[in-house]
């Protein structure tokens, strides 16, 4: 470490992790107004924090599977807390948005645009609420980001059309409920019909549709998924797609 410099601390490596999430892969760099946003909280240069997110890149085995290296140098810590917050889906996204309405002086749901009226006056159900909308927020968030705001289906990037979609749904896997591997960036339409099991996404990243819409040729259905049978699906710059959770999918929710 050179003269001068002060180590990173566990905070400040989950605050950076968080921001690492929301960010497309193409901004992790220091004019980005979001990095320096951070950099000004922390007391650190926006050339310190946009290092630290690509030491971060350098760690994501995604980025790995497609060559792509990051910067090196990642600390012992910094590969401490990648390890603690990838395995721990279901806790520290939300300790890491806590800590960040910590350090921006406000509360969560300020945070994340929660309305007061929406939720109790107080409460463990006002905290299970918040902690619920928070989670689905920054799980959309890091979705959006990963595929670039872009529907991995038809390539729509109107960000009002697009969910982040679960593969394994929220309801049957609390583990995975927040994991971005789980997620993918798909319009509203078809996130339906994937839901429903009426469309799926191979292991090798391939759109599939399903025999009942497939034998509709000439109806208005079949020009909406028919098109799509047999094309790759648009692949994102990190969080690729888990293959056990597409080989589920396959498996157990469409309609073959």
């Amino acid at each position: 470490m050179k003269q001068g410099q002060r180590l990173w601390t566990r905070d400040e490596l989950i605050l950076a992790i968080n921001l690492y999430c929301k960010l497309p892969f193409g901004r992790l760099h220091r004019l980005n107004p979001e990095v320096i946003n951070l950099s000004n909280l922390i007391n650190r240069t926006p050339s310190s924090v946009a290092l630290k997110l690509v030491n971060f890149a350098s760690l994501d085995p995604s980025l790995k599977a497609r060559g792509i290296k990051g910067a090196p140098n990642a600390s012992k810590l910094d590969n401490e807390i990648w390890n603690e917050f990838f395995n721990h889906w279901d806790i520290l996204p939300y300790e890491s948005e806590k800590l960040l309405a910590k350090v921006e002086h406000t509360t969560v749901e300020q945070l994340n645009h929660i309305p007061e009226e929406d939720l109790p006056k107080e409460g463990k159900v006002r905290e299970q609420i918040v902690k619920v909308r928070v989670n689905q927020s920054f799980f959309r968030s890091s979705i959006l980001a990963a595929y670039n705001n872009t529907c991995c289906i038809t390539g729509i990037n109107q960000t009002e059309f697009l969910i982040a979609g679960h593969i394994r749904p929220w309801g049957i896997d609390e583990k995975n409920r927040l994991n971005p591997r789980n997620g993918i960036a798909i319009n509203a339409l078809h996130d339906r019909a994937f839901e429903a099991g009426y469309m799926t996404i191979t292991p090798e990243y391939t759109v599939k549709i399903s025999p009942y819409i497939l034998k509709q040729k000439g109806q208005q259905s079949f020009d909406f998924f028919g098109k799509f049978e047999n094309q790759k699906i648009i692949l994102p710059s990190r969080f690729l797609p888990d293959v056990e959770f597409l080989k589920y999918h396959n498996e157990e929710r469409f309609r073959s």
